[in-house]
């Protein structure tokens, strides 16, 4: 902390309510917070006879219609204090001594001058180093004295437009805040404070909203400046899938094909996200863009974050789309290194059009003749700077991601901002909803006698774990120490493994053996979150599940359901899992929307670090709260694009760097 400002921008943890002072001779009782004003007498400080070190400072408070006694623990500077006050208030709490006697106990006392206002609602901060309490709120007091000098970056009309106080107004109001007349107004501004729902904290929280807004809206604004090839392969893309899908697109696919479509033609670089529930038929709509762009004489890449997916990736585009675009190459860091340097020669060279792959994708060896399109799968599990290093292999490329995670539209549209949105909120006809059930440890012999029974109507089912191998750290299943219990418990089941440390050709003999049915159990790690298609999966067993955030187990259920019989999630909990835990758990049973689950995912959990790499736990937003706000995300969304098409939006934006600095510790890319 280094300027005034900084102080300022300090908002108070909490505040007390010291707008009633209470009389001496009231009917006091024990427990109470109270606030007391009058003359202090008969002050005295001693050392305790148990422990040499402490000291006790007493006095006596009066007023004129009664007494109260005051001691002070360890404070012996407070002695000296009280001897020169003539008048003060002291707010603290009431108790009994041994003896019986009420006493206020390390109460906060200043002294007071006969004209002064005592009555007020006060702040209580958090301590920044070792300048805390008393001292801190001095310091904010001084700074408040300077805060018209604060410029504020929205403006008087832009607030009053959109319904909020004035900056000056709501930094003033949150450090010292105005007394109303009536009781009852000021115990709810009191609630208001304390739960940060007063209008003055809803300033803040647009303002950081709209900081990362603009933020957005200027990386928006580079991309639409650039010229990006034209896919004129995407005119006529609903007939060509049509004919070449062996089933018919559901409506909401044929609306957001219908949506890329458009804007490949155009030459304004699209950047859109696609969103949808598990099992909608994302990468239906990915393989259709990409044979857009393959049409219209352009290259097209997918990026996936594990080996797994993009294999899985690759296969499924090649069984969709055929020949239609010439050979589908996967280039990962397991294919064999003379391989891959004919690839990235063929991709140099434009003989391969379509290109799935990894990491591998940004490697500064692989280059581009003409990079058309960029899709980029489950967004979450890249950064900024990913995303960008394959666009940049490109002149200006169209870019799709794409999220089999449903994430709540609020935290989309603040992370995401300077995307355009599409979302597919229909699945396709045959998905079968899915049972799903707590069980604890204890039960495991029943669930082995299930999963037998399963297996020889036909069933498959994956058994997924935290971990690869047991950790002393977290008492948790781990699939390698697990794995010779569930052997023995299903005697005659074909049994497999399957994580990410496997290389690629066992992980596709594992895959396909259970593919095929010659293994009927498959025991894995998260690699099965996304991109695992068997219909005759019918079982999936979370160990560990307490340890999984809510959209994912929501993944992890999305690999059962696709096949004709019913199907089962089944969440294992250790037995003293606490009921916290379990009633979170509770959430993803009751439900089978993703979008839904997603949104108790983030009250409970949090949206993590929006502009770092973290992508769950406490946010790094100082103010603004996605599920206390959300009323204000898409009004800073909206205004921050106006600022952008109007030409304004780099004074605010530089005005609320201001105020929310680390927001522009780097550039938007």
């Amino acid at each position: 902390m280094t300027r005034v400002l900084d102080l300022l921008l300090n908002v108070p943890r909490r505040y007390e309510d010291r707008t009633s002072t209470t009389a001496l001779d009231a009917g006091l009782q024990p427990g109470r917070l109270v606030l007391v004003r009058g003359r202090v007498g008969a002050v005295g400080a001693k050392r305790t006879a148990r422990r040499r070190r402490a000291s006790l400072v007493s006095a006596i408070l009066e007023d004129g219609r009664g007494v109260l006694p005051m001691v002070f623990f360890n404070q012996p500077w407070v002695a000296a204090r009280l001897d020169r006050a003539r008048e003060i208030t002291a707010f603290g709490l009431l108790r009994r001594s041994p003896s019986g006697a009420l006493q206020l106990v390390n109460p906060e006392i200043e002294e007071v001058r006969p004209d002064d206002v005592v009555e007020r609602i006060v702040p209580v901060y958090s301590a920044i180093g070792r300048l805390a309490g008393r001292p801190l709120r001095r310091a904010t007091e001084q700074a408040l004295e300077v805060v018209e000098r604060c410029p504020d970056p929205v403006g008087d009309e832009l607030c009053s437009e959109l319904g909020l106080p004035g900056l000056v107004e709501s930094l003033r109001s949150l450090h010292a805040p105005p007394v109303p007349g009536d009781a009852s107004a000021r115990k709810q501004l009191v609630e208001e404070l304390n739960e940060r729902r007063s209008r003055w904290h809803r300033r803040l929280a647009f303002d950081e909203l709209l900081a990362l807004d603009c933020d957005m809206a200027a990386r928006r604004g580079r991309r639409v400046r650039q010229r990006a090839p034209r896919c004129t392969g995407a005119r006529g893309i609903d007939e060509r899938a049509r004919s070449m899908l062996p089933f018919a697109l559901t409506e909401a696919q044929k609306r957001v094909v219908g949506e890329i479509a458009a804007e490949l033609e155009g030459t304004v670089p699209m950047g859109r996200l696609l969103q949808g529930d598990v099992g909608s038929g994302k990468t239906v709509v990915a393989a259709l863009a990409m044979l857009a762009a393959a049409e219209g004489g352009h290259q097209a890449a997918l990026m996936a974050p594990t080996e797994l997916l993009a294999e899985q990736h690759a296969a499924t585009l090649g069984g969709l789309l055929g020949d239609s675009a010439g050979r589908i190459e996967l280039l990962t860091s397991s294919v064999p290194p003379a391989e891959q340097r004919r690839i990235r020669s063929d991709l140099e060279q434009g003989t391969t059009r379509l290109v799935v792959g990894t990491h591998a994708l940004i490697q500064a060896s692989v280059r581009f003749r003409d990079l058309g399109l960029v899709v980029i799968d489950e967004q979450h599990r890249f950064g900024v700077v990913h995303r960008q290093a394959l666009l940049g292999k490109g002149r200006a490329p169209h870019s799709l991601v794409m999220t089999a995670t449903p994430i709540p539209r609020s935290l989309a549209l603040t992370v995401y901002g300077d995307l355009d949105l599409s979302v597919l909120d229909e699945l396709p006809p045959g998905r079968r909803p899915v049972r799903t059930v707590i069980r604890t440890s204890s039960s495991r012999p029943r669930l082995y006698d299930f999963l037998r029974r399963e297996v020889e109507q036909g069933g498959r089912a994956y058994v997924v774990y935290p971990l690869i191998e047991a950790s002393d750290e977290l008492p948790v299943p781990a699939l390698e120490a697990s794995r010779a219990e569930v052997t023995a418990a299903l005697p005659g089941v074909g049994i497999g493994v399957l994580h990410g440390r496997m290389s690629r050709a066992e992980r596709e003999e594992v895959y396909t053996a259970f593919a095929s049915g010659s293994l009927q159990v498959l025991l894995a790690t998260t690699v099965v979150e996304v991109g695992i298609d068997v219909p005759e999966a019918t079982v999936v067993v979370v160990e560990g599940a307490e340890r999984f955030g809510l959209s994912q187990l929501h993944q992890l259920r999305g690999r059962v359901g696709r096949g004709r019989r019913p199907s089962y999630c089944v969440l294992l909990v250790q037995e003293d899992v606490s009921e916290e835990a379990r009633r979170r758990l509770e959430v993803i049973c009751s439900s089978d929307d993703g979008f839904a689950i997603a949104e108790a995912d983030l009250e409970l959990r949090g949206p993590g670090e929006l502009a770092g790499t973290h992508q769950w736990g406490p946010t790094d937003l100082r103010f603004a709260d996605l599920s206390e706000h959300r009323d204000l995300i898409e009004p800073a969304r909206r205004l921050a694009r106006r600022l952008l098409a109007e030409g304004r939006l780099e004074p605010v934006r530089e005005g609320l760097a201001h105020y929310h600095r680390h927001r522009m510790a780097t550039p938007p890319s």
